[in-house]
């Protein structure tokens, strides 16, 4: 028989090869999923008993031969009128069809679209089939070299199913090494429901004729086989992958081992997992694993994997997973995610965002419920005196919450229905490692922490060591401070404001300790107005007037005589420009600027005031005002080297 291909045009290949494929490598993933769906086909009908033979090894072949790339499959094959209806008539679907006769059938099918088989044209420049039914028909050869015309006839063929054989193109001789060929396999074929067979590997196996003598453990000796290396058939894929058994089936072990296989060069287990399957209002499975992320965003954003009934599709998953959730790893699988015609990326529907809300609502789930999970004292690493120091972790999500803070709190800031269930779990630590729920911290701070304006203020550091100065002002006073540390907390902090009613949250080095929270009381200055105008421009005279602000100020006699603070709104903002990318540049570009707050009660203050010798004073407000800049880590470089020699200079 010959004849012509079924088309609308004579230039289907070069659309095929130039349009419809994202990339050629491609073909391997539409060959091997047909011989998947033949197969599953056969299973099929043997479980409904329209097929009484034996089905044996229904393993999949990939062969290397000479110049020939052969995928060979022991499934339902096809009879000479299915070859015309399936392949002659391209974009006829065998799975749809097989789908619309048998409604009830569990098998999952790849193929949609009946356009995979012509995939093969993008690297071959000439493609047979040789197939034989499972039913009482001839075996068959087809043959096409990627014109229109095609040829038909029948062969010999012991077994029944379909052999796949691409004569590869000249300029694609790549997909004819066994390293290219098995890369291939490990992407897009690693989890498939039929094994896949590849080629051979070693593997170190007990000999059947050489032993050896070992110690029995009993002073005396004994024999075992000797180990050998033995070659195997190579077998590509894990057929029942995790993601497809029911979570009680599954240890933590399980988990961890299917992590690693997901990502072999990741050396460090994921803190927890959440396992979903969904069968209603659409089909979804996978594992979401997170894994440690401290203070910094992951750019390496692509370690989800989104599969199709088993078979790889991409790791770009923008759309399927919320925007906050890209940074976990794992996989996804849906036959109800719409793809385009070549599988190779998404389409929009909305099943993607009903999947994309049922995902978020799963990962706040687990997060309310790690939050609820009591667990008992955890003892730190011994300290360098050999002392064990413990850490009090009432919940699983407090044990967690530093790893994972940033997954929450990126969440609450661009997800609004997570938000509002996150708000109930999402946690604060303060500077001594305790833990709080948001209304919990409130009613432990708000006795003490209430300005004159009835606002609640929140004290919060970055850098326990950089601010430990006014960390420690703060607790002198009875304050509580928080540890805020993350690189999303300007705008996370701004969210928590416009959440919580009547609270502001205030940096400790954002003013002196007085003003951090205003109330009504106020502590007398020593020096007179005629004193004050007298040391401003004494003060000024020494300092970068564009980068400080000289402020004179009544503190306690024994605080700090000259404090560098940074005014809340201008760094916060500023500090949101820098991760916000756009829409606040005004801020972002404008210079740092701090305020030099000199303490008027300090004794130190009224000597600078007092000293008639004006080398001695300018020295004096420098060395006074260098201790301010050191620390607060503002002194640095040549002036950081003029402090020291000055400094040694007064003691001498």
């Amino acid at each position: 028989m010959q004849g012509n291909l079924n088309v609308q045009t004579e230039n289907i290949f070069p659309v095929i090869k130039k349009f419809l494929y994202s990339d050629h490598e491609i073909f391997l993933r539409e060959l091997i999923s047909n011989a998947v769906d033949a197969t599953q086909k056969l299973k099929a009908l043997s479980s409904r008993g329209e097929f009484q033979g034996e089905l044996g090894d229904l393993t999949i072949d990939v062969i290397l031969e000479k110049k020939k790339l052969i995928i060979r499959d022991r499934g339902i094959g096809m009879t000479a009128d299915e070859i015309d209806k399936y392949i002659n008539q391209i974009a006829f679907s065998g799975a749809n069809d097989f789908l619309d006769k048998y409604k009830d059938v569990q098998e999952n099918l790849i193929g949609h679209f009946g356009l995979g088989f012509y995939s093969a044209f993008m690297v071959a420049d000439k493609v047979e089939i040789e197939t034989k039914s499972f039913k009482d028909a001839p075996a068959m050869r087809w043959s096409c070299d990627g014109s229109p015309s095609f040829e038909m006839k029948e062969c010999k063929k012991a077994d029944r199913g379909t052999d796949i054989i691409l004569h590869i193109a000249d300029d694609c001789q790549e997909f004819l090494e066994e390293r290219r060929i098995l890369e291939l396999l490990k992407k897009y074929c690693r989890f498939m429901p039929i094994a896949i067979r590849f080629g051979e590997e070693s593997q170190w196996v007990d000999s059947e004729t050489d032993f050896e003598e070992v110690d029995d453990g009993k002073g005396g000796k004994t024999k075992r086989p000797k180990r050998v290396e033995k070659k195997v058939p190579r077998i590509i894929n894990d057929t029942d992958p995790a993601w497809r058994k029911k979570p009680a089936d599954l240890t933590d072990d399980d988990y961890k081992k299917f992590y690693h296989e997901l990502y072999p060069m990741n050396f460090e287990d994921p803190l927890f997992q959440i396992h979903l399957n969904v069968d209603y209002p659409f089909n979804l499975t996978g594992i979401l694993y997170f894994p440690k992320v401290r203070k910094t965003i992951d750019p390496n954003r692509n370690k989800i994997q989104l599969y199709c009934n088993q078979v790889f599709v991409t790791d770009s998953v923008e759309g399927v997973v919320p925007e906050y959730l890209m940074l976990l790893h794992g996989v996804l699988d849906s036959p109800d995610i719409p793809l385009n015609v070549s599988r190779s990326y998404l389409q929009s529907d909305s099943n993607v965002k009903k999947i994309a809300q049922h995902i978020s609502k799963k990962v706040a789930d687990k997060l309310e419920e790690m939050s609820k999970a009591k667990i008992e004292a955890k003892k730190d690493n011994e300290n360098e005196n050999n002392e064990a120091t413990a850490q009090q972790f009432n919940s699983q999500l407090e044990e967690r919450w530093d790893d994972i803070k940033i997954f929450v709190e990126y969440g609450m800031l661009t997800d609004e229905k997570f938000c509002e269930r996150a708000m109930k779990f999402a946690l604060l630590k303060n500077t001594e490692g305790h833990f709080f729920k948001l209304d919990d911290y409130r009613d432990k701070i708000k006795a003490l922490q209430t300005d004159k304006d009835k606002n609640v203020i929140y004290l919060y550091a970055t850098d326990t060591d950089e601010q430990h100065a006014y960390i420690a002002k703060a607790k002198e006073k009875g304050y509580d401070v928080l540890l805020m540390d993350s690189v999303l907390n300007s705008h996370y902090i701004n969210l928590l404001e416009q959440k919580i009613e009547k609270t502001r949250f205030v940096r400790v080095d954002g003013d002196t300790v007085e003003k951090l929270i205003a109330h009504d009381d106020s502590i007398p200055e020593k020096l007179t107005q005629e004193e004050k105008d007298k040391l401003k421009p004494i003060i000024e005279g020494e300092v970068d007037s564009k980068r400080f602000t000289v402020l004179l100020e009544s503190m306690e006699a024994d605080d700090q005589p000259m404090v560098i603070t940074q005014n809340e709104f201008m760094r916060r903002y500023k500090e949101m420009s820098q991760t916000s990318g756009g829409g606040m540049g005004f801020y972002g570009e404008m210079p740092d600027s701090y305020n030099l707050v000199v303490n008027v009660n300090h004794p130190l203050i009224g000597q600078v005031l007092a000293e008639t010798d004006a080398d001695k004073q300018k020295q004096l407000v420098h060395q006074l005002t260098d201790l301010a800049l050191l620390s607060n880590g503002l002194l640095k470089g040549e002036a950081l080297t003029q402090f020291i020699n000055r400094s040694v200079s007064m003691i001498k």
